[in-house]
C-alpha cells in the first residue's frame, strides 16, 4: 500500500507551519481591524439616534442653549442631553477615570506633538458607554457651522493602545447635529491625509468613507507598500 513516511509527514507539517506563521498575523490584523471600523460606525449611528431623540424631546438644538451664558454651560447642556438618550455604565463630568489616564499615543511615533490627556481635561464632559467605549464632548473646532466635537476611546479606559487613529477618534458636531466634518469625505480631503496619514488625529472620516483602516498599512503620504498605489477617497481606497 502507498504512504507517506514520517519524513514526508514532517516536511508538509513544516510547510504548512511556516504558511501558517506568515498568513496568520496578517489575517489577526485584518480581523482586527474590521471589529474597529465596526465599532466606530456603531458609535455613530447610536450617537445620531441620540441626537435625534434629544431634539424631539427639547427642540431644535439651536433653541437649547437660550440661558446659557458660557461655553462650558452650553457643553454640559449638551453632554446631558445626548447621554439622557445613551446607554452608560459611568458618568465622570468634569472628573477622571474616564478615559485612560496620561497622554494618547500617535501609531506614527517619529511624529512629533499633538498628544493628549483627555482624562485630565477638567473642561470636558466624560462618560464610559454601557459597550465600554469611553465618550467626551469638547470644544468645537472655532468654525460657524461647528456645535462642538466628540472624542470616543472604542477600548475605553486603561484597554487597547490608547493611540490616535487606532483606538481613539475624533468627530466634529455640526450645529444640525450629525456627526460630519471629520467624518464627512468631502471635508478637505488634504488636510484628512495630513492629520490622520500623517498623525492619527481625523481619521475617522477616512473610516467613514472606505470602510477601512489602511491608512494604517501607507506611509505618512498615502503611499501603500506596493509603492504605486496612493490612497485617495475616489478611485485608490484601499492598499490591496
Amino acid at each position: 500500500t502507498l504512504a507517506f513516511t514520517l519524513a514526508e509527514t514532517l516536511i508538509v507539517m513544516g510547510i504548512i507551519g511556516v504558511v501558517a506563521a506568515l498568513t496568520l498575523p496578517n489575517l489577526n490584523s485584518s480581523t482586527g481591524e474590521k471589529e474597529k471600523v465596526a465599532k466606530v460606525k456603531k458609535f455613530y449611528s447610536e450617537f445620531s439616534d441620540a441626537f435625534g431623540r434629544a431634539e424631539a424631546v427639547y427642540g431644535p438644538v439651536d433653541e437649547w442653549f437660550a440661558n446659557d451664558t458660557t461655553d462650558a454651560d452650553k457643553r454640559k447642556r449638551f453632554a446631558d442631553r445626548l447621554t439622557e438618550f445613551m446607554k452608560l455604565s459611568k458618568s465622570c463630568q468634569t472628573g477622571t477615570g474616564c478615559f485612560t489616564s496620561g497622554n494618547t499615543k500617535r501609531f506614527r511615533p517619529e511624529v512629533p506633538g499633538g498628544t493628549y490627556n483627555y482624562d485630565g481635561v477638567t473642561s470636558y464632559y466624560k462618560y464610559v458607554l454601557a459597550d465600554g467605549m469611553s465618550l467626551g464632548f469638547m470644544d468645537g473646532s472655532g468654525a460657524s457651522d461647528i456645535l462642538g466635537a466628540v472624542v470616543i476611546d472604542i477600548d475605553g479606559p486603561n484597554h487597547g493602545g490608547y493611540t490616535l487613529g487606532k483606538d481613539v477618534f475624533i468627530m466634529s458636531i455640526t450645529k444640525d447635529g450629525t456627526l460630519k466634518s471629520w467624518s464627512d469625505p468631502s471635508y478637505y480631503f488634504d488636510d484628512l491625509r495630513d492629520d490622520c496619514f500623517e498623525n492619527g488625529e481625523q481619521c475617522t472620516g477616512w473610516i467613514m468613507a472606505t470602510g477601512n483602516m489602511d491608512y494604517l498599512k501607507a506611509d505618512s503620504h498615502g503611499k501603500c507598500p506596493d509603492g504605486k498605489t496612493i490612497l485617495d477617497y475616489t478611485t485608490n481606497t484601499t492598499c490591496k
